[in-house]
């Protein structure tokens, strides 16, 4: 006969670890409101704890230190985000539902990836231990509209170590305090509904965020427009065709405004 516990009412895993309460919660292995544990002897099974899906070390519980990254040279030479997408054949802007829900200001910097499990934000605590003045933390929660994973306490915490804001597919909450603390943190919505500190999670390890590839150190550009991603290894041509790209879209504007333009173009579409 194996060891089994009853169900019945709310179940208690702390009866469960007195041995003298064993004897009272065997039952026959016919019972279907019995879960059954592993052990032959009545120490045995007032030892075991339920069990649940394994973690272990490996992929899903990393953390990244080497990585290369754009400089701030090149983060101050990137424009506003509709040019950089542009520039980029309209290709790596983020999620529009990813928007500034703190203030109206923008956010430039070099991406520290984190990959959280729905509902976690352990490895976002570990990004505060890596990050450098001027980073952008990039959340990954797989897109999670429960649970929060960044509040005002995160918040506080990255404004010491000089963090430069938060883009996160996912939800945030403590919005006064975020508000009072003045990084822009760039999320989906706010809740108040918070979350776990278990793991697993991956930092600084390549990422999905609003639908883009992002990388640790590739440059996050966010501003009023949207969130564009430039990949860290082809930031400098980016900013060579923006250079190149500047003056001749200048002398367009000005142009239009004075209602000076053609639409040939178009025709030659159709």
């Amino acid at each position: 006969m194996s060891n089994t516990f009853e169900t019945a009412g709310r179940l208690d895993w702390r009866e469960f670890r007195n041995p003298n309460n064993v004897k009272a919660f065997r039952e026959s292995d016919k019972n279907p409101d019995v879960i059954h544990l592993r052990g032959d002897t009545e120490a045995e099974g007032a030892n075991l704890r339920p069990a649940s899906s394994e973690i272990r070390g490996g992929p899903g519980f990393r953390v990244n230190t080497q990585f290369e990254s754009v400089s701030n040279r090149q983060i101050k030479q990137l424009s506003e985000t509709p040019e950089i997408s542009d520039a980029l054949n309209r290709m790596f802007t983020m999620d529009p539902a990813i928007r500034n829900v703190v203030n109206e200001q923008s956010l430039y910097g070099p991406a520290i990836t984190v990959k959280v499990y729905p509902g976690d934000n352990l490895m976002v605590h570990k990004a505060l231990d890596i990050a450098t003045p001027g980073d952008v933390i990039v959340v990954d929660t797989s897109g999670l509209p429960r649970n929060a994973c960044v509040g005002d306490m995160i918040g506080n915490k990255a404004k010491h170590v000089g963090v430069a804001g938060f883009v996160i597919d996912g939800l945030v909450r403590d919005i006064s305090g975020l508000r009072e603390i003045g990084l822009p943190v760039y999320a989906t919505g706010i809740t108040a509904f918070g979350p776990l500190h278990r793991g697993p999670g991956e930092l600084c390890h390549p990422i999905s965020c609003g639908g883009i590839v992002v990388n640790a150190g590739d440059a996050i550009c966010a501003d009023s427009s949207g969130i564009v991603v430039v990949n860290k290894n082809f930031v400098e041509e980016t900013i060579n065709h923006l250079r190149n790209q500047r003056k001749s879209l200048e002398e367009y504007t000005a142009n239009v405004k004075k209602g000076k333009f053609s639409n040939e173009w178009v025709d030659k579409q159709l």
